[in-house]
Order: structure tokens, then C-alpha cells, then sequence
């Protein structure tokens, strides 16, 4: 009799599952080479924040005396099986990671895209290199010998280095090494001069061809190029803390020192340099990767960006302004008379900025309210509000410090607002502060009234172009009163309280999604139609996974689309056989959240930042947002629907765990759901243009005219 299936799937390997699913784009020889070269550079991106987050926690825990009396995951996987079968996984990702990139390069090469060895290279290159390296890349290197292995210098996490293997001196017949690290300011790739396209040299192939220089009168034996991955799972004991905003920096400073959790040594590599670096490292050896090729991938994202050979890049699909905007109407008119929901990045990012910039500038607005989780380097949300700190208006903002790896552009942004003379509050104690939410307060002839912005992505006008994200922008009275009753409790010592509209985590947003699950099962067994529509980053909660299959047998038709982990086993018989997901990878890393319960024909749907893990609903500050305007509902339902219909770029879940590529059957029409709402939205802006053409409007001549 075979075992059961094991009700769950261990999040680490359904994490490298999804890194897998973005691996298969770069395979894809539908998408151009520099746009397939950009998927392979992301998928050593995610792995690089894998490893230094998931496996340097899992390695933490292993250490501790009591690790081998820890109980197994959901999975049934204990600790050690854990880290034995994500080696095993790592091990065949990477092997299919520099296999693509051997075929891309030899793809790119006839295309005018060429790499070049130092032995190739055209004389004028030659001399091209040897000048730029005399003169800008020699000045900035520092060789540092490195006796024994013990004595091995803190090499920068995520940071290129060469080991230099030097022959015997004196009566000592042991090798010698030296470690030289490459300043981050250097451009890894080097573009030579050529007639035609793009002819380009690694740096580290160009310092390595001059280490006689470093070393003058020393036998070089080699020379490896390595890389270090360290352990980044760091949390501030907030318990202990003080001044947050100083140990925020010991935090930033600890990870350049952490554990080696992944060691990437370039081939080839000899035995002894390779046991040199080990050891010196403390590397554990299950994750010791001799590349077939550079390493660090994600820094061939430099290479996929290059400018110009847009004819080995997708089509542009720019962002469309919202067609019912009239150019220079105040936001806040529009608000005051209906709702507003956008699509990003189909639909631009700008009205949530104009929005506060025009809230900073607005002499009737009295305060800004606001959470920043994660901004860009040069934000204009942060100049808006420091601009209106300037003008006298009460500006108070959340700022998250302990937002992973952006922290340090926390601390600088958080700075700036406070000696602009904003209020700010570097997050809460022991949590994270991860809602998106924005609240103006504006005096107006009637009285004040609240203006919102919610949102399921960062106040971030790059990522707003790169991530799918939902933006509701609403004057609605009860989710206002609800979002100051939000704002006073984080903020202040106020108890949690009962919210109109909105709900919350870490207090009650667990609760009311399990109710709201609970409701369809009940409808289901009522005999009534029931069905549960959500798109998730991810999904691996274990009671809400429970809930989803107690309604599963109960009858709920469940459909989900989760972009990355889902520990939920999908389509089993007895256990989710009315459960159906999909993931969808495509040019837009898909991020918005939506939720969907049928309710008995009244549907019921919100947007929410948080997605169905742990960590999100009991240890962070999360918002679930009911969306109840009638056009704005209907466009949030189309959402989910097209998405869920993505027989292109979609991939199924299938109950062993493994992902499937859809494709259409039985006389469906192909379906891409990212090339259809960017035609949606292009085709709404282009009836929004056309009506207003067509609305005629009068020229009255100024009173005195004859």
C-alpha cells in the first residue's frame, strides 16, 4: 500500500519551484535573447536573496544544540532533509542556469553582441584594454596575502575576488595565496571599441591577465574568481534594541560579516585552491558551486540592459494615462465625486503621485499620513512630503527600517522627513509596518474630508513599472474613518478597535479571511453556488490551506493564482479536488493581491498587501480592503478572471508539485493575460481621447465683446 500523499508542499522547494518557472522563460525561444538573457540574470538574483535569507535561516537553526529534536515541516521534511534535497534541487537549477547561458551567448554572438577572451582581441582592443587598466582598474586594487586559511580577509558578501595561487618561496615548499576583492565601482563589463555592435571583455578576465603587475617577480600557478554568499537572516531584538535606528546599522554592517552559507568558485579550479577557499571561508560544502561559467549571474542584467539592439528585446508596452483625467483637474475633485482604480503598470503610477504632490502643495490640505515600505533611490513621494513638512503641514510617516535590503534607503529617506520637520515613526515594535495606505486630510467649504490611496504595492515609481499592482484612490467616508482609526492605533497607544470596512492584521485579518472562507464552505453545503477567486504572491498558511480544503469537499469551486510559493497540493482526489492553481510568470512580475468570495450571487471583493503566509497575518501590519464601488468591483473581478484564464504564460499546479505549462485545448482562443489588459488599457485610453475630441465645447466671447 503506497503512502499517502503528504497534505502539504515544503515552501523552500516550492520556492524553488517558482525560480524554476522564470528559468523556463530564458529557455523560451519565443522571448528575444536579451530579454530571455534578463530572466537568467533575475533567476541568480532570486537565488542569491534565497540563499542569504531561506537557507542562511535553515543553517542558523541547524547549528542550535536541539536542531535534530525539531519536529518535521508541514511537509514531513526534517531540517536536514530539507537542506539535503535543496542542494539537490540548486544543484540541477544551476546546471540548467549556465547550460542557457551557453546558448544564449551563441545566440547574442551573431546577433553583434560578442565576448571576448584577452587572447582575442583585436589589436586596437588590446591596447584599449591594457590602457584602461593601467590607468583606472590598477590604482584601485589591493593584493592581500593570506597565510593560512584562518587569516582569511572579510571578503564582501554578494562581491567578486580573485584567489591568487602563488608557487613556493624559500625553504617552504606549501603554496602561497592572496586575495584581491574587485571595487564595486568597476564595471564588470568592459565594452572595447569595435566598428560594429557590441564587443565586451569580463573585468575579472582582464585583472587576471595582468596579475604580473600585482605580483611583480612572483611565479603565478593561478588564478580563481570567487564569490561569496552570506547569511543575511538577521532580525533586530527590538526587546533589546534602544536607539532602533542605530542597531538598524549594526544590522547592515553584521550581514557584510555574516556566515558563508553559498560559496561560487569559477572553473577552472585546483584542488588546493579550492580547499584553500573552503576552509578560509568555513563554506558549507553540500553548497560549494564550481561554476561552468562567471559567476554571480545577476550581474549579466548589466549586459541584458545594454542600450541600443531593441530588435532582441520585447515591444514596448508603456503605461497609459488614466483616460477619465482630465489633464490639470485637481485629484481632488475627481475623488470627491466617484472612486478610482488603476491597473499597474498598464495604467500609470502618476495619479497616486500627483495625487500627494498635489496634497504637499495644496494650501487647504491639513496633514498627510502615509507608510513607506520600500521607495526609490530618488523618490518623489519622499521629496512631496518633505516639501509639505516644509509648508507647515502635519505630515507623520511610518517608515519601515526593517524592510530587508532596503533598509539603509529607509534610514536616509527617514532623515530627510525629520529634519524637514515630519513626524516619523521608524515602524512597530516587533513588527513590520507593510499596509499601503495614504490618508490627506483637506479643508473644504463643506467641512474636512479625508482623500486615500490603498494600494498592494510600494510607493515605488520604478517597480510600479515592472510589478502588476492594484491602486484604489477613494474619498469613501468609511474606509476614511477607517483608516484614521488604522493610523491612531499604530501609532499611538490606542487599543484595537472594530473597523467599519477595513480589517487588519496581525489582530484580525486571519479571522476574517478564515470567516469568509467559512462562508462559502457553508453556502456549498447549503447546496447554493459557492466559489472562492484570490490572486496571491503566495500561499503557504496551514490553517488558511486547511480551511481551503474543508471547503474544497465541501463543494467551493476555489481557483487561485499564485505567483510564487503554494504549499497547497491542488487537484487531489479526496483532499482539493475542486482547488485549481496556476502561477504566471511573463514580462511583469506579478504582485497585486485580490480576493474574491462569491457570497450567494452578492460578491464580495477586496485588495489586501498581505499574502497567505505566517509571517504576513501574525507578524506584520497588513490591510484587506473591501472594494464595493460597482465599476471599480467589476474592473478587479476582470483581473482575476483573465488572469485565471492565461492559457499562454500560465503554468498549473499539479498534484505531485510539479508545474505544467498550459496551453489551449478544446477550440480555446489563445489567451496571454498581460498582452490582453496592456491592449485593454491602450484601447480605453483611445476611447477616453476619442469622447473628449468629440465633446464640442463653445467659445463665449469675455464680457465687453462686440
Amino acid at each position: 500500500m503506497s503512502d499517502p500523499v503528504p497534505r502539504f508542499i515544503n515552501r523552500e522547494l516550492s520556492w524553488l519551484e517558482f525560480n524554476g518557472r522564470v528559468l523556463n522563460e530564458a529557455l523560451d525561444p519565443t522571448n528575444p535573447p536579451l530579454e530571455r538573457l534578463k530572466y537568467l540574470a533575475i533567476t541568480g538574483s532570486n537565488l542569491d536573496e534565497f540563499f542569504m535569507v531561506r537557507v542562511g535561516g535553515l543553517q542558523l537553526i541547524s547549528t542550535h544544540q536541539r536542531a535534530n529534536a525539531l519536529p518535521p515541516d508541514p511537509a514531513g521534511l526534517s531540517l536536514a532533509g530539507q537542506i539535503a534535497e535543496i542542494g539537490a534541487r540548486v544543484r540541477a537549477l544551476t546546471d540548467l542556469q549556465y547550460d542557457t547561458l551557453r546558448g544564449l551567448l551563441a545566440e547574442l554572438d551573431p546577433a553583434g553582441i560578442r565576448c571576448r577572451a584577452m587572447d582575442a582581441l583585436t589589436p586596437a582592443q588590446t591596447e584599449y584594454a591594457e590602457a584602461l587598466f593601467t590607468r583606472e582598474i590598477f590604482p584601485m586594487l589591493t593584493p592581500l596575502a593570506v597565510p593560512e586559511p584562518e587569516d582569511f580577509p572579510p571578503v564582501p558578501g554578494l562581491g567578486l575576488n580573485l584567489l591568487i595561487r602563488l608557487a613556493p618561496a624559500g625553504r617552504k615548499r606549501r603554496d602561497r595565496f592572496a586575495v584581491i576583492s574587485l571595487p564595486r565601482s568597476i564595471q564588470r563589463l568592459v565594452s572595447l571599441p569595435t566598428a560594429v555592435g557590441l564587443d565586451y571583455l569580463m573585468m575579472e578576465d582582464l585583472i587576471a591577465a595582468h596579475l604580473d603587475q600585482l605580483f611583480p617577480g612572483e611565479q603565478l600557478c593561478e588564478s580563481v574568481v570567487f564569490r561569496v554568499i552570506r547569511n543575511a537572516d538577521m532580525e533586530v531584538r527590538e526587546d533589546q534594541a534602544g536607539d532602533l535606528l542605530v542597531k538598524m546599522r549594526r544590522i547592515l554592517q553584521k550581514r557584510q560579516e555574516g556566515q558563508c552559507v553559498r560559496l561560487e568558485i569559477g572553473a577552472p579550479c585546483s584542488a588546493p585552491a579550492r580547499d584553500f577557499l573552503v576552509r578560509g571561508l568555513n563554506a558549507p560544502e553540500a553548497f560549494v558551486l564550481e561554476a561552468a561559467g562567471p559567476t554571480g549571474l545577476s550581474g549579466l542584467m548589466a549586459l541584458a540592459t545594454v542600450p541600443r539592439f531593441d530588435a532582441l528585446r520585447f515591444e514596448r508596452w508603456d503605461p497609459q494615462p488614466e483616460p477619465t483625467l482630465i489633464p490639470g483637474e485637481s485629484l481632488f475633485e475627481v475623488l470627491a465625486r466617484r472612486d478610482l482604480l488603476l491597473h499597474h503598470p498598464y495604467d500609470r503610477f502618476d495619479p497616486v503621485l500627483n495625487l500627494i504632490e498635489e496634497a504637499a502643495d495644496d494650501p487647504e490640505v491639513l496633514s498627510i499620513k502615509q507608510i513607506l515600505y520600500r521607495t526609490s533611490r530618488k523618490s518623489p513621494v519622499v521629496a512631496a512630503l518633505i516639501r509639505a513638512a516644509e509648508k507647515g503641514k502635519q505630515v507623520t510617516v511610518i517608515v519601515e527600517l526593517k524592510a530587508r535590503f532596503d533598509e539603509e534607503r529607509n534610514i536616509e529617506g527617514a532623515r530627510a522627513l525629520e529634519r524637514a520637520g515630519a513626524q516619523v515613526i521608524y515602524g512597530i515594535r516587533d513588527l513590520k509596518t507593510h499596509a499601503k495606505l495614504c490618508l490627506i486630510v483637506r479643508r473644504e467649504p463643506t467641512g474636512v474630508r479625508r482623500y486615500l490611496h490603498f494600494g498592494t504595492g510600494n510607493y515605488n515609481e520604478i517597480t510600479a513599472r515592472l510589478y502588476t499592482d492594484i491602486s484604489y484612490l477613494t474619498s469613501n467616508e468609511d474606509l476614511a474613518t477607517d483608516a484614521s482609526l488604522f493610523f491612531n492605533t499604530i501609532t499611538g497607544y490606542s487599543q484595537p478597535v472594530r473597523y467599519r470596512k477595513i480589517e487588519a492584521a496581525p489582530i484580525g485579518l486571519r479571522n476574517r479571511i478564515l470567516e469568509l472562507i467559512e462562508g462559502e464552505t457553508l453556502r456549498a453545503r447549503q447546496g447554493q453556488d459557492a466559489r472562492i477567486l484570490a490572486k496571491l504572491n503566495a500561499l503557504v498558511d496551514p490553517q488558511i490551506i486547511e480551511a481551503l480544503y474543508e471547503a474544497s469537499a465541501a463543494g467551493v469551486i476555489i481557483r487561485l493564482n499564485v505567483r510564487g510559493m503554494c504549499c497547497l497540493r491542488a487537484g487531489v482526489p479526496g483532499l482539493s479536488g475542486n482547488i485549481s492553481v496556476i502561477s504566471v510568470v511573463d514580462r511583469f512580475l506579478e504582485h497585486g493581491r485580490i480576493l474574491y468570495f462569491h457570497r450567494g450571487g452578492e460578491p464580495q471583493v477586496f485588495i489586501t498587501s498581505a499574502d497567505w503566509m505566517p509571517r504576513n497575518l501574525d507578524r506584520r501590519i497588513e490591510l484587506l480592503v473591501p472594494v464595493e464601488e460597482p465599476a471599480c468591483r467589476a474592473r478587479l473581478i476582470g483581473v482575476l478572471e483573465t488572469g485565471l484564464a492565461d492559457n499562454v504564460k500560465a503554468r498549473r499546479l499539479c498534484p505531485d508539485g510539479r508545474y505544467e505549462l498550459r496551453r489551449p485545448s478544446g477550440g480555446e482562443t489563445p489567451l496571454r493575460s498581460q498582452a490582453w489588459f496592456n491592449e485593454e488599457v491602450r484601447q480605453r485610453t483611445r476611447r477616453g481621447v476619442m469622447n473628449r475630441r468629440q465633446e464640442f465645447e463653445p467659445h463665449r466671447p469675455a464680457s465687453g465683446d462686440k
